[in-house]
């Protein structure tokens, strides 16, 4: 029997463990090509002009992408880089290659559809195969209560159902050794610069120096649960915004698929049989189903979660006045807590979840300006951007999501008061607030 040679697409999974394609791989005995292809359509524009992938994320992506070569070196292959189009770059290298399968993981949203949809095309013309594997959730959709159809359109609904009726598969480790590549030409990982962006600097105020791949994330687990033992406390310190542990941190490393979000669970379930099970440790599986939520949403959805009116469809006049947008996106609105934020969003990539609803709730309802605008700023900076997430809480912030109450808002100094009283956190990115109200 022919020994397969099978290409494995890299896109938001940059990991060795757990990941079902290379497990299959590795399982057939088969010779195995990693790729991964900076997509030239992710360093485009957004449709408001932003940088679609702008200098934080990028430079999180190269670092997960070296850092993706450096396992595969120790496990004695490598991974092949090129730039350019996926579904032009991957049917020309598997030819040239002569590989009998292309296997990647699935997406859920229209571009990533669409990129699969040409690529498989372009393959098939070739007579080469496909495989595609669902790599990004916690519960898989085989192992749902439902079918994508019929996903409840209430969060707790559906934690509920599958808390009862689904089981969390075990992580898979990481293979012992792999097959060396076959003659070829490895390719180099671009700079920030050669993407077309500045150089990120990120200010030494952030509550954390991301670095980006499969090792730093692993590390971040480890100092979260085992160093810093702050898994115990998860519940009661996850609102804050000031600090590197209030919260663990772990989403830029999920978002590209670094680390696999049963091997946190996995961990999780290791840290309550050793030290302590409580809310906690419960809480932090709670809002990785909170993750697996949105994904599935949006996969029932569709396009519908980008249109102005929401997976809801509501028709809202929202207004696009650039001139207030823009005092939002530079933290120059006059309410410190949201203008702190935001500052800090603009020189760090990162902002904390409460952070988040405080300044998304702001930008539509104070302001009444298209969340869409608001959602597209995000998706250029945040390190973790993740399409789901992302595009799922803007439309539940903007009332036009799956879980829409009317015109709810945050309360911005009720807010302030009851998350940074002493307005620690506001001084730390407003430096030129002497006093505040109330000091």
């Amino acid at each position: 029997m022919t020994k397969q040679r099978i290409l494995i697409w890299y896109r938001n999974d940059l990991r060795v463990h757990d990941l079902l394609a290379l497990d299959e791989a590795v399982a057939q005995g088969a010779d195995i090509i990693p790729v991964y292809c900076f997509d030239d359509l992710l360093f485009g524009e957004t449709s408001f002009g932003f940088p679609k992938t702008g200098s934080y994320r990028a430079q999180f992506l190269i670092e997960s992408v070296a850092d993706l070569r450096s396992s595969l070196q120790k496990l004695g292959s490598n991974l092949v880089v090129r730039r350019g189009l996926p579904e032009e770059v991957i049917p020309t290298l598997a030819e040239q290659l002569k590989v009998d399968r292309v296997s990647f993981s699935k997406e859920v949203t229209s571009e990533e559809k669409r990129v699969e949809k040409k690529l498989k095309k372009a393959l098939s013309a070739k007579n080469i195969k496909t495989a595609t594997y669902w790599e990004a959730t916690l519960y898989l959709p085989e192992d749902l209560p439902f079918g994508i159809k019929q996903v409840p359109e209430l969060y707790t609904n559906f934690r509920k159902q599958v808390e009862k009726k689904s089981e969390i598969n075990q992580a898979i480790p990481a293979p012992k050794k792999l097959p060396p590549l076959p003659e070829i030409e490895i390719g180099d990982i671009p700079t920030v610069a050669e993407l077309g962006l500045e150089a990120a600097e990120i200010d030494n105020r952030a509550v954390l120096q991301f670095k980006g791949g499969e090792s730093e994330a692993i590390k971040r687990l480890e100092n979260y649960f085992r160093q810093e033992d702050c898994l115990r406390n998860y519940k009661e310190t996850r609102n804050g915004m000031l600090g590197a542990n209030y919260s663990s941190k772990f989403s830029p490393w999920l978002a590209l698929g670094c680390i696999s979000p049963r091997y946190i669970n996995d961990k999780v379930i290791e840290y309550e049989a050793k030290r302590v099970k409580n809310n906690s440790t419960y809480w932090l599986i709670f809002e990785l189903i909170w993750r697996d939520f949105f994904r599935f949403i949006v996969a029932k959805h569709g396009n519908e979660v980008f249109k102005a009116g929401g997976m809801q469809g509501f028709d809202i006049p929202w207004k696009q006045d650039w001139k207030r947008f823009d005092l939002w996106r530079e933290g120059k609105t006059g309410y410190p807590l949201i203008d702190a934020n935001m500052r800090e969003l603009a020189a760090t990539g990162f902002m904390s979840n409460r952070g988040r609803q405080n300044v998304a709730s702001f930008l539509t309802k104070n302001l009444g300006i298209d969340w869409r605008m608001g959602a597209e700023w995000f998706e250029s900076l945040l390190i973790d951007y993740d399409v789901c997430s992302n595009w799922g809480n803007w439309n539940y912030t903007a009332g036009v999501g799956n879980d829409a109450r009317g015109f709810r808002y945050f309360n911005i100094p009720k807010q302030t008061k009851d998350y940074d009283p002493k307005g620690k956190y506001i001084k730390h990115w407003l430096p030129e607030l002497e006093s505040l109200p109330g000091d």
